[in-house]
């Protein structure tokens, strides 16, 4: 599992750590808040059949650099090009979880050329009604948020995201929380954790009219898989969202929460692999 340090910007020199598996077109999974690459391992080898797929720890988070930063949308969405530009990849498709949507949706409305089509799941998407949960909202909080990030552990990060899920399945849990534990709960990824809400918070909140103005002239396939059950990201915020796209669908799992992903692997892989690979997004 490689690492790639960006060339160019404000970027130069930020380390990135991702996987590469595969061989076909270019295709790119964003994981979401408090995620990395490895979380999307019951997908990387169904999709690297038909695809060469790159799962990268975004700035922040996993094992890539955690600097002092802004942590909005747009310096995501430059870090994201920055990746692109650096290892020379061809116009890609992006699939984006949670956090990763939204970054998704910012690369493509600033490089629309080098994304040719857009998978989300279970998704937030800026300039639509989403309103995080008040235990978010709290730990946004300037003071509040250092304090209660001291109180942290795994035993009690495990507990909150279990509530994310459907069903949850402890093997589950216990990975997304163990994978690289010292590193994701280090000094620096809390404060990256932090600044991310932060900062991901004021553009969902200031800029809601200029991205929904801007979704509407996205000229990209779009296809959104999202559970009946998520209690992250409301199903009447996906059902918002589809509507915005120009050329957009959507699939609906039920018996599911916030990780489609994880929780139906099998039929995500295959909507996603049928999607990716060019053939137009279901109406």
């Amino acid at each position: 599992m490689p690492d790639v340090r960006l060339r160019g910007g404000e970027v130069d020199g930020l380390r990135l750590h991702y996987i590469v598996e595969g061989r076909g077109p270019a295709v790119i999974l964003l994981h979401g808040l408090g995620g990395f690459a490895a979380s999307w391992r019951h997908n990387i080898p169904a999709l690297a059949r038909r695809a060469t797929v790159y799962a990268l720890d975004l700035p922040g988070f996993g094992t890539s650099a955690k600097p002092h930063g802004p942590y909005h949308l747009p310096w995501f969405a430059r870090a994201l090009d920055g990746f692109v530009e650096t290892l020379g990849l061809p116009p890609a498709a992006l699939v984006g979880h949670s956090l990763g949507g939204a970054v998704a949706v910012a690369y493509a409305l600033t490089r629309p050329a080098r994304v040719e089509r857009l998978a989300l799941v279970g998704a937030c998407v800026p300039g639509f009604g989403f309103h995080p949960s008040w235990i978010y909202r709290l730990v946004a909080l300037r003071g509040v948020g250092e304090a209660l990030a001291l109180l942290g552990s795994a035993a009690l990060f495990k507990a909150v995201l279990a509530r994310c899920f459907h069903a949850p399945a402890r093997a589950e849990v216990d990975f997304f929380v163990d994978h690289e534990y010292a590193e994701r709960a280090s000094g620096p990824a809390r404060a990256a954790y932090l600044a991310t809400l932060r900062g991901v918070r004021a553009d969902f909140e200031a800029r809601a009219r200029d991205y929904r103005r801007a979704l509407a002239t996205l000229d990209l396939p779009v296809l959104l898989i999202h559970g009946r059950q998520d209690r992250v990201v409301p199903p009447v915020h996906c059902a918002e969202v589809v509507e915005a796209f120009p050329h957009a669908g959507v699939r609906w799992l039920d018996a599911c929460g916030h990780f489609p992903q994880i929780e139906h692997a099998p039929a995500v892989n295959g909507w996603l692999s049928d999607f990716l690979v060019g053939r137009p997004a279901p109406r």
